[in-house]
């Protein structure tokens, strides 16, 4: 490590409200040197961003920060707005988590780089256009002399979070604060925007604080971490210690919330070990900053917590004589492996059938009497096509492209599944899954729906019976509710379109209201009084209202904590194996998916690139495309993340309006290099069909579900 960067001592950020002082951070301490990377974690509302904001000076002037945070020695709380504008974006930069919002929509991404380099270093227009040409080749941009004078609603949403990242070191800054930097992005925009981020901090020698919830970023990215709870730091530790020997239970909560990481056998894991584990999950939420307990305030939620843990808060105190300080009285203890911690927070989910939920006896609509013909046929699409007209002009319109959003797919899902849809934004995933709920003929080919083909809906009467069948579960709950209506009004609706009689709604609700882990009194309640986890909750109750068959999961936990994402992939399978479901999951959290699903489908700009069991394509991936996914995905182990090779696709995702001719994945293919020209001329004239990875021959889609399937002309080749 070099030199003391960064010094916070006894933080304390405080916040009016109409109840009281809310106490976001309560006592932090920690020291930053250059060359260093040091990770902040925990759930929402831990106190993370209160943190990273009160080190850039800012909170409203409503907020009172109290404690020492020293840069360079010179002391930061305490100074004007405008003292400190001199040293942001010079000595200290943040890093935002949507760049979208943190961009000015009206100048181009050029002109806001060279704002942030003239406020600082005042130079001549052509020397700063110059200086952010250079900074946006170092992130990773291509063209940018051409993508300087490009509007940010033209990057995709990696490339904006590169930009940011080149705005932020734009004047060499000492200290960089990274803010749940790849939240929103996928795993290989991800592993692009984590490369640019090492790379910046090396070439600046600058240390960098990283904000996330996601601990496959801190095992690869950071040197030392702290885990905040509350408002307060409850555990810091080398990397390495904290993942090896977590002594904090709520560090092993977080950790054990986690899929299974192994993502093939020689990485740890046997093939079929991740399907049949339940994630572990810490009960109840986190406490309000206005109404913390009496002593630990993780006692309300910790497995070994007793009248001890509730006397007085804990204070951080080593181990022995190790770096790894811990606030648990119970640290030596579990450091010691005297107390058994490997199941402390894995739930015992509840076996209970429908009809110990459904008090409506009459009910025609039984799902485990329905579908306990496992391995029927509830869905089929063939050969489908879902293109988009482009159009230009206001008056006199003309079509100018066409959007390939689908082009060409096969997929099939058995009663009882459960199939992964993957890939980047913009493959046509949630396409396939609208054009599915639609109903209606795709542009081309035939979807098959509870064996019937939807050309064959002649009225909406036959397609409300098929609707009752088929649900959806979006990724965003919030937007997902109407927040004027309580939560049993937002469960019942879907029954009152159907005319169920109000004293069978009011059973139902309450019924579906437990088989989700919700309490009644939540059935009173508006969706802005709950948390994210109880949302989608709700939002799951409101799905399996009208009793379907087929739900369609459309990302739905990539905006949830980790610990409340467990819960929720934990209540999914209960409910699978419960009323025998079928689930369409569309999702990019790779390890997840390796978690949760039976089949995967590789979806790369509107077609299928390569599908089969999940033991199958996770352990032996065949398309250049699904071993550059799986490569990429953050794996919570510092030894495992840290010594893996990473394929990195090569760009940026082409533009679905102008795919490439033949191979569409040949313009960013990692492997194509290492063919012959031939070879690569047949990769750039000639679209692969999918073909069997035990013949080698074309199949028959139809017949061949659950087959291991892709499409690449080489796929032997470049694996060897």
């Amino acid at each position: 490590m070099g030199d003391l960067l960064l010094d916070v001592q006894d933080l304390h950020v405080r916040f009016a409200h109409e109840s009281g002082s809310l106490h976001a951070v309560r006592g932090l301490d920690f020291s930053l040197h250059a060359g260093e990377s040091l990770a902040i974690v925990g759930e929402s509302g831990s106190g993370k961003s209160a943190t990273a904001m009160a080190i850039m000076g800012l909170h409203p002037q409503s907020a009172r920060v109290e404690g020492s945070i020293q840069l360079h020695g010179q002391q930061l709380i305490g100074r004007d707005d405008q003292t400190l504008s001199q040293l942001r974006g010079k000595s200290m930069a943040m890093i935002f988590q949507d760049p979208l919002s943190a961009m000015t929509p009206v100048y181009t991404v050029g002109e806001q780089i060279v704002e942030a380099i003239c406020v600082h270093e005042p130079c001549s227009p052509t020397v700063a256009i110059s200086r952010a040409v250079k900074l946006l080749d170092l992130v990773g941009i291509a063209e940018p002399q051409r993508r300087v004078h490009a509007y940010p609603h033209e990057f995709s949403g990696g490339m904006r979070q590169r930009a940011m990242i080149a705005m932020a070191i734009a004047n060499n800054p000492d200290v960089i604060i990274a803010d749940e930097p790849t939240t929103a992005l996928d795993v290989t925009i991800q592993a692009q925007v984590l490369d640019v981020l090492q790379r910046a901090c090396r070439e600046l020698h600058a240390a960098l604080i990283l904000i996330t919830h996601d601990l496959g970023v801190v095992a690869r990215v950071a040197d030392r971490a702290i885990v905040m709870y509350a408002g307060r730091a409850v555990e810091q530790a080398p990397v390495d210690t904290l993942f090896k020997k977590p002594a904090m239970p709520y560090t092993l909560g977080l950790l054990g919330s986690l899929p299974n990481a192994a993502l093939s056998a020689n990485e740890g894991a046997s093939a079929s070990s991740a399907l049949t584990t339940t994630l572990g999950t810490i009960p109840g939420y986190p406490p309000s900053p206005l109404s913390l307990p009496p002593g630990c305030s993780f006692a309300p939620r910790c497995p070994l917590a007793d009248e001890q843990c509730l006397l007085e808060e804990p204070p951080l105190t080593p181990i022995g004589k190790t770096e790894q300080l811990v606030a648990c009285v119970y640290r030596d203890s579990i450091a010691n492996n005297t107390i058994n911690t490997r199941d402390l927070f894995l739930p015992e989910l509840s076996g209970a059938g429908v009809n110990d939920h459904n008090p409506d006896n009459n009910s025609s609509a039984n799902p485990v009497e329905e579908n306990s013909n496992a391995g029927s046929m509830l869905l089929e699409l063939s050969g489908v096509k879902q293109h988009y007209p482009v159009y230009k002009g206001t008056i006199f319109t003309h079509q100018t492209g066409t959007v390939f959003a689908v082009d060409g797919i096969d997929l099939q899902l058995r009663q009882e599944e459960t199939l992964a849809l993957v890939g980047e934004s913009g493959c046509g995933k949630s396409t396939t899954a609208l054009t599915i709920l639609d109903l209606a003929p795709p542009t081309h080919g035939s979807i098959k729906v509870f064996d019937t083909n939807v050309d064959s809906l002649a009225n909406n009467k036959q397609k409300l019976a098929i609707r009752r069948k088929l649900q959806i579960v979006f990724q965003d709950p919030m937007s997902s509710l109407d927040p004027r209506m309580p939560v049993f009004d937002l469960i019942a609706e879907p029954l009152g379109v159907l005319n169920v009689a109000l004293h069978v709604i009011e059973r139902r609700v309450q019924a579906l209201l437990s088989l989700v882990g919700l309490e009644a009194v939540h059935a009173e309640r508006y969706p802005q009084q709950l948390s994210g986890g109880q949302l989608q909750r709700v939002c799951i109750a409101r799905a399996l209202a009208i009793e379907p068959h087929l739900l369609v999961l459309d990302e739905p936990v990539s905006a949830l904590d980790v610990s409340i994402r467990a819960g929720i992939i934990n209540l999914l399978q209960n409910l699978k194996s419960t009323l025998g479901l079928s689930y369409l999951f569309i999702a990019h959290d790779l390890a997840l998916v390796r978690h949760f699903a039976d089949r995967v489908a590789v979806m790369y700009l509107g077609r299928i690139v390569e599908t089969g069991t999940v033991d199958d394509v996770y352990s032996n991936p065949m398309h250049p495309y699904t071993r550059c996914l799986l490569s990429v995905v953050p794996i919570p182990d510092p030894v495992l993340e840290r010594g893996r090779v990473r394929i990195v696709p090569i760009g940026d995702l082409p533009s679905p309006s102008d795919p490439p001719a033949g191979c569409r994945f040949h313009t960013r293919c990692p492997m194509k290099a290492a063919l012959s020209e031939a070879q690569q001329q047949r990769c750039e004239s000639k679209t692969p069909e999918l073909i069997s990875h035990d013949c080698a021959s074309e199949l028959s889609s139809q017949a061949n579900i659950g087959t291991h399937q892709y499409a690449c002309h080489f796929g032997h080749e470049t694996k060897s």
